[in-house]
């Protein structure tokens, strides 16, 4: 079976991901692309749906592992009564064909170590066959193609429809292995020299990593989350993906496993403000280009999630042959979300914008241009109910931040508008500004309990209300903003952490699905935030460390926490929560 969401560790190539399990398995990988079907897919069911583990003959688990500084180069050390060996596992960046490459190194001893290579291509479905040619394994199926390249002296051979390994490693030697995809028309691949490829690999991660500005106290639980950031952006065209996976749950054996590998505007333009106030300009400048090619067109068809090359059509199928994560299912591939209205998108996507113009990017005419159709849609329509920022399929509404980033957008036109005078109707954006401002209050906050609430005529609290200090839309001593906080705290705590909103012990959540979920990690850091901001910094830098150590042994963050078991849920990494880890930690350094 497959381990414990928090067991994975994430390695990369800037195109796609695998995710490396403590047993030496790598359980996820998608080639060439994050969103492309998978080879491994044994995370959402058993080594039938492929996998490839990598260990000395009997270990169940490693003395120690981590990654290489400033890098997501992954290095695990086994011990065994025979002696040590490191197995290095990283993805070089490429300009063709995506590798994973795994090097053996002996520390001490003889280690008798065992592989186990059970390709699976379309998500487990498809086995392929296999011949030998040179010092490569060949499997093909359909389009897809694997070489798998071992140094002589390595034993292989087939069993069980899989490809085995068995060689002894002693200290000083080397062993690499090297898997390469490729389309399956194409003959022949090419030679790859793992060492080099490892210290380039090295050498380019630590050059970019030596750009992080944040010099505070969790520094390197920011550099990680950085650099995990850095590693869902998809660099042929400045994409940037949720997370790497699809189907892990947020209720284990629950039916809410989402697929996650395509990029909302919402979270790439959250990931483009940490990474900005990181001091990282070369993604924002990316990203806003893949913007103006993914929404070009009528704004009434934009769309909240899109393909990593802009890609509109991402249908929702279920993977019925897959089990899912200890057992939840079904297992969804892409995602119904595509069909939604959210309106705190333009909201979230302008709010980048000028952050991106704060940060010394120039506003090109064609950017002012599409801001300007954004807000002509926005305009006429941010009365409009809608799905809102977790995706409701219950219904729309008019939530309380949607309404509240309709706001920003216009507030962040406004300023834009007056730095750059660039022609716009900025009287119009002005009257925008103050009619939603004037809505929220009157529609969407409780005067009898003195807070906001999730959606205009509701009572329920929504964690995502506290947007309205986040944003600048109340000041941080507004007695209201003070209660909504305090709400938030009381009301939302699930173990210490905070729920995105009230379950309240229905059968159906007010998203209008079954089942339960856990605390909602970012949702912990807006606290945090929120705290901050309201002047409680002791408590907010209590809860950040707490939330900070939701992490895994490597610093990586799912979506959601179960603070009954002491468990990750949902996909993982998540760029939501690393992003609200950023942004935290930024705050609590500008109040020390």
């Amino acid at each position: 079976m497959a381990g414990r969401i928090e067991d994975y560790a994430l390695i990369g190539d800037l195109q796609t991901a695998a995710l490396v399990g403590r047993d030496g398995s790598v359980d996820w990988l998608c080639l060439p692309r994050f969103d492309s079907p998978s080879c491994f897919a044994a995370l959402l069911g058993d080594e039938r749906h492929g996998r490839w583990r990598l260990a000395p003959v009997g270990a169940a688990a490693p003395a120690a592992r981590g990654y290489r500084d400033g890098t997501l180069v992954l290095e695990t050390v086994w011990e065994t009564p025979a002696g040590a060996v490191r197995v290095t596992d990283f993805m070089p960046q490429r300009d063709r064909d995506p590798q994973l490459i795994r090097i053996v190194e002996g520390l001490r001893g003889a280690v008798a170590m065992c592989g186990e290579l059970r390709l699976r291509f379309n998500y487990g479905r498809s086995v392929p066959w296999v011949r030998r040619t040179d010092h490569h394994r060949v499997a093909v199926a359909g389009p897809d193609a694997a070489w798998l390249r071992v140094p002589p002296g390595v034993h292989t051979f087939g069993r069980d429809q899989s490809t085995r390994s068995e060689f002894t490693v002693r200290a000083g030697e080397q062993v690499p292995f090297v898997l390469t995809w490729q389309p399956s028309h194409r003959s022949g691949t090419r030679r790859t020299d793992p060492q080099r490829a490892l210290r380039e690999t090295t050498e380019g991660w630590q050059r970019w990593a030596a750009g992080c500005r944040y010099r505070g106290e969790w520094h390197s639980a920011v550099l990680r989350s950085l650099i995990t950031l850095k590693a869902l952006a998809y660099a042929p065209t400045g994409g940037i993906v949720a997370a790497p996976t699809a189907g892990l749950p947020e209720e284990l054996g629950g039916v809410r496993n989402w697929d996650y590998r395509y990029c909302w505007l919402r979270d790439s333009s959250m990931t483009l403000s940490a990474l900005l106030r990181g001091g990282f300009r070369e993604e924002a400048a990316a990203w806003r280009q893949w913007l103006l090619r993914a929404i070009a067109g009528d704004p009434g068809d934009l769309q909240t999630v899109y393909g990593v090359a802009g890609e509109r059509g991402l249908p929702e199928t279920v993977a019925g042959w897959l089990p899912g994560h200890g057992g939840s299912a079904p297992v969804r591939l892409g995602n119904a979300a595509v069909s939604q209205l959210q309106l705190d998108v333009y909201g979230e996507v302008v709010d980048t914008l000028e952050l991106a113009y704060q940060a010394g990017i120039p506003m090109e005419r064609q950017v002012w241009t599409l801001l300007r159709t954004l807000m002509d849609f926005l305009e006429q329509h941010w009365r409009d109910p809608d799905e809102g920022l977790w995706e409701v399929r219950g219904g729309r509404r008019h939530f309380v931040h949607s309404k509240v980033m309709c706001w920003v957008a216009a507030d962040r036109a406004v300023k834009l508008a007056e730095a750059t005078g660039l022609p716009a109707p900025v009287d119009r954006w002005r009257a925008m500004r103050a009619a939603v401002h004037a809505d929220v209050l009157a529609h969407g906050y409780d005067e009898l309990r003195g807070v906001f609430v999730q959606h205009y005529g509701g009572r329920e609290l929504d964690a995502a209300t506290l947007f309205v200090v986040k944003t600048g839309f109340l000041p941080p001593d507004d007695p209201r903003v003070v209660r909504t906080v305090e709400a938030v705290r009381d009301g939302l705590d699930h173990g210490g952490f905070v729920r995105r909103y009230a379950l309240n012990g229905a059968p159906v959540a007010p998203d209008g699905l079954p089942g339960g979920e856990g605390a909602f990690v970012a949702c912990s850091f807006w606290l945090a935030d929120a705290l901050a901001a309201i002047g409680r910094t002791a408590e907010a830098r209590e809860l950040f460390g707490r939330a900070v150590n939701l992490g895994n042994d490597l610093g990586l963050l799912s979506e959601e926490w179960d603070p009954l078991t002491n468990r990750q849920l949902g996909n993982t990494p998540q760029a939501f929560s690393h992003v609200a880890l950023v942004n935290t930690a930024f705050t609590l350094a500008a109040t020390q």
